[in-house]
């Protein structure tokens, strides 16, 4: 059984958050990968297409989540899921760091609304 210490979790950030990934191919996962965000107080991400379905668990915090242009305010131990083709976005307008459990299939994509296509190094 593959166990990831956090001390063997890969950090990446982009667009002002970090993501923090455990479950990935590399670390032997199949089929799901997962990770941990972090989104700084006073982050807005860019809007995003995603190519698979993601289940985003909101561990911490509060934020406004944007689902193919409905907005709601989200917290602590809310779940947003977010289904392939769906444009998703997030905003913490708090003065706190929220930190979400994200869970989605191995191969996610994400497509800006400039059209720049994403894949996430942690979803892969």
């Amino acid at each position: 059984m593959p166990v990831i210490r956090t001390s063997e979790a890969v950090t990446h950030e982009i667009h002002g958050a970090r993501f923090v990934s455990y479950a990935t191919p590399l670390a032997g996962s199949q089929e799901l990968c997962a990770w941990r965000g972090e989104i700084p107080a006073g982050t807005k991400a860019p809007a995003h297409t995603v190519s698979r379905e993601e289940i985003f668990h909101l561990l911490i915090g509060e934020l406004l989540v944007t689902l193919d242009g409905r907005t709601d305010r989200i917290t602590a131990g809310d779940t947003v899921i977010i289904n392939p083709g769906a444009t998703f976005g997030v905003e913490n307008p708090t003065d706190q760091t929220a930190i979400s459990w994200v869970t989605t299939s191995i191969g996610l994509e994400a497509v800006l609304a400039d059209g720049t296509r994403i894949t996430p190094p942690w979803a892969n």
